[in-house]
């Protein structure tokens, strides 16, 4: 569970932006999970590594210690800002909880094709096995790999956390929500998956924002090529705009944009407050 640091400055969007002084190359920051540690995993041996957290007894009749598990989705930060170095990074909690405000606010237009509440409720859960499992990007770990964690996750979660909650009636509802997301087939789960999408190319211009120029976040610009539905599509077009003038006042050209070339990487710079 990562520490807090009272002393390192918030990187919000009104804020000035704070990189470290490591070494600028993404590829360096989050080290691949080898052979060993991916056969190694399970849950039980991802809890036992947990500071601070309450040790699970099978099936509680309580959701206490599931609720104190969930801390962990608040402190744990998107794995995908650590790699450009940016210091206090959004948690994972942060990143669904404007998802979910994003679904309520959905227009008009989509109310007949879908269930705005539900939605909600996808957005609430569909990044919730990463309490356990962690924000895993993909060079840590194979793609079969992940979804196997998540999947197992998940599962100890209707079984253990909340099994003896309700008869397992609440633990169940929250692995159907987390599955139905994860198929993808139905029109909610198809309007989350683009708010996923759309809420990561939001944070990634006010990064690019809040450190003036000073770290260009274009590679998780394929994030906006995932976005199916017209209605995120089109705010995802109004952010490129946001960004590409943001850019131009600058006098500089970004990752994205007409022109750019790609230079050779410095070391990042501190920006101070």
């Amino acid at each position: 569970m990562p520490q807090q640091q009272p002393d390192l400055p918030i990187s919000h969007s009104s804020q000035k932006l704070t990189t470290s002084s490591a070494p600028s190359n993404p590829q360096t920051a989050s080290p691949p999970i080898t052979a060993s540690q991916t056969s190694q995993w399970t849950v039980e041996s991802a809890l036992s590594s947990f500071p601070l957290t309450p040790s699970f007894k099978p099936q509680p009749s309580t959701p206490i210690p599931f609720f104190h598990l969930l801390e962990r989705l608040k402190t744990t930060p998107r794995e995908g800002w650590r790699r450009f170095h940016i210091k206090r990074p959004e948690s994972i909690a942060d990143h669904m909880y404007r998802m979910s405000i994003i679904c309520l606010v959905a227009p008009d237009s989509l109310a007949s094709k879908i269930n705005i509440g539900h939605c909600v409720q996808l957005a609430l859960v569909h990044d919730m096995a990463e309490s356990i499992v962690g924000d895993l990007i993909p060079r840590q770990v194979e793609k079969e790999e992940k979804a196997r964690r998540e999947g197992d996750t998940m599962a100890w979660i209707q079984t253990q956390a909340l099994g003896g909650v309700d008869g397992g009636e609440q633990g169940g509802r929250l692995k159907k929500l987390w599955e139905e997301y994860e198929e993808g087939k139905t029109e909610n789960a198809k309007f989350v998956k683009d708010v996923d999408k759309l809420e990561l190319v939001l944070q990634m211009v006010e990064y690019e924002k809040a450190g003036e120029g000073s770290v260009d976040l274009g590679e998780f610009l394929d994030a906006k090529e995932l976005i199916n539905g017209d209605v995120c599509k089109g705010w995802a077009e109004e952010l490129i705009r946001e960004r590409e003038d943001f850019w131009r006042r600058l006098g500089k050209c970004a990752k994205g944009m007409e022109g750019y070339v790609e230079e050779k990487k410095e070391e990042p710079k501190e920006v101070s407050e």
